[in-house]
């Protein structure tokens, strides 16, 4: 039958879960040494921005080729990160705290007392969103790495936007109960990857594109 043929949408599209559900399991097992979730995450990456434009190719060989390959600046990317993030979670429980005091005691309430802490972490997660693709995709230092991270989240702020709330809407479904926490295990960080990867192989090309015609 013609639906069930390699050209058919849902071949494609199972096809496709399978590849993110390999992927994913690769991630995890890359990420074990939880030092190496850099160079892991940043193999992933450049794994999904291939998938991205629908390349073909085996993903084992193309992760562990990556892998390789980015592992001495994976390595220190995630420890930035594993750092920079915990120091924020710790950070911002103390600053929603002084909130909820502040949101007591001052008149009227004002709400925009709550919202404080989201907003830091927000800022701080399209600072960095961009990186791992940056690093799988480009050879830069690390430092410049990030730092492009975070002019491309200022200039492309409309999409950047976009995939903040789609990556936060992925993990709360796979928040959602138990059956959806036992999916996200499966496949929530390849999903989360492949989304981050997708909506970047985007603003790099039209990024490349306007550097070609300013040649």
């Amino acid at each position: 039958m013609k639906f069930f043929s390699v050209d058919s949408p849902l071949y494609r599209f199972l096809s496709r879960v399978l590849d993110i559900l390999k992927l994913n399991f690769l991630w995890i097992l890359g990420s074990l040494p939880v030092f190496t979730i850099g160079a892991s995450t940043t193999a992933a990456m450049s794994v999904a921005l291939k998938l991205a434009d629908d390349e073909e190719g085996y993903i084992a060989k193309s992760y562990f080729e990556a892998y390789k390959a980015n592992f001495k600046q994976g390595v220190p990317m995630g420890l930035i990160f594993l750092v920079a993030w915990r120091q924020m979670c710790i950070r911002d429980r103390y600053a929603v705290y002084l909130d909820f005091q502040l949101f007591g005691a001052v008149k009227n309430n004002p709400v925009i007392l709550l919202i404080i802490g989201m907003v830091s972490v927000f800022l701080v997660i399209i600072a960095m969103i961009y990186s791992f693709p940056l690093l799988a995709r480009y050879e830069n230092t690390v430092v410049r790495t990030i730092q492009n991270s975070m002019d491309i989240s200022r200039k492309y702020f409309g999409k950047t936007l976009i995939l903040v709330i789609l990556v936060a809407a992925e993990v709360l479904i796979f928040q959602y109960n138990s059956t959806m926490i036992f999916l996200g295990i499966l496949f929530g960080p390849g999903f989360i990857i492949y989304t981050v990867a997708a909506v970047s192989k985007r603003v790099f090309l039209q990024i490349e594109r306007v550097n070609r015609e300013g040649e």
